[in-house]
């Protein structure tokens, strides 16, 4: 194909969502020339998303590919896929039939046993923006701590002493730590005050870029167990990681078998098992899905 691949991508407005579809755009770049178009439909209503995105993309130069996450976006990109007679990328499990799609990327939870149909390619996780540098030089460590979710309650007092436990003995500095919207209003104060030594930081006065670049430097990550996808963003960087309890709601979920996968493969290390080496493990290789799906993307699709 001649020229840059023109590459839209659909949000919805969740950055969780917007980061799997930029993730995969910007991995596709890493591997040949792209030219990227974003295209929001945060706030838009379900009744007037289509015809919102054409409007939008009146100016843009025809796709060769859209991609979208989100069940708020499922519906457009299969209408503009159609439209722009081009290939489609939907990421997760779609709530319409998934051969409405050119592929469909998703987490292997999401297609329990044999994924249905040839054109749905499962990941270790969802895909993300972190990207692996070989070369960097990784010192220091970095804690990220969640708060209550769907998945899981919080223990304010269990999670302090673990992380006191963690930063005790590292030089000024050398660990940075920063919280996420769902971490409980007050605890911020406690971590400043009880955790000497550890740069605190508020999820608010960090942007979309700071965690990425602060995973690239580090060399040992801790995660709160119900931050799902930074435990993936962290196996995606290169660094070992290590993963802090915190109360479940349920026994048994597709999040905590998730989890349970990555510590029984040997990507995680939990709290109490580095209590008996004060060691993380090495995880058994870095995690670069995005990179890995774009180039099946790009030999599925001919591109």
């Amino acid at each position: 194909m001649a020229g840059p691949l023109v590459i839209w991508v659909l949000g919805d407005g969740k950055p969780g969502h917007e980061n799997q579809s930029l993730g995969l755009a910007e991995a596709l770049g890493r591997a040949r020339a792209c030219e990227v178009h974003r295209i929001s439909l945060a706030g838009v209503s379900r009744w007037c998303r289509a015809s919102h995105a054409l409007r939008e993309t009146s100016g843009f130069p025809r796709p060769d590919l859209i991609v979208a996450a989100g069940h708020g976006t499922h519906w457009t990109l299969w209408r503009l896929a159609s439209r722009m007679k081009c290939r489609s990328v939907v990421l997760m499990k779609p709530s319409l039939p998934v051969g409405w799609f050119g592929l469909c990327v998703a987490p292997e939870h999401d297609f329990p046993g044999k994924p249905p149909g040839g054109n749905v390619v499962t990941t270790l996780g969802a895909l993300n923006r972190v990207k692996y540098d070989p070369s960097a030089l990784r010192q220091g460590g970095l804690l990220l701590v969640g708060g209550p979710s769907a998945s899981h309650g919080w223990d304010e007092a269990d999670m302090l002493g673990r992380l006191e436990e963690i930063a005790a003995g590292n030089p000024a500095g050398y660990w940075r730590l920063t919280t996420s919207r769902r971490t409980p209003l007050g605890m911020l104060v406690k971590l400043r005050e009880r955790l000497a030594g550890v740069e605190v930081w508020s999820h608010e006065d960090t942007g979309p870029d700071w965690v990425p670049a602060r995973l690239g430097e580090a060399a040992e990550v801790w995660v709160s167990e119900d931050s799902v996808s930074m435990v993936y963003e962290a196996l995606s960087s290169g660094a070992r990681v290590g993963l802090l309890p915190v109360p479940r709601k349920s026994a048994d979920s597709r999040v905590l078998r998730g989890m349970a996968d990555l510590l029984d493969r040997g990507f995680l290390t939990d709290h109490d098992q580095w209590r008996a080496t004060r060691a993380l493990a090495a995880p058994p290789h870095v995690l670069r899905e995005a990179d890995r799906c774009a180039a099946l993307v790009l030999d599925r699709f001919g591109l």
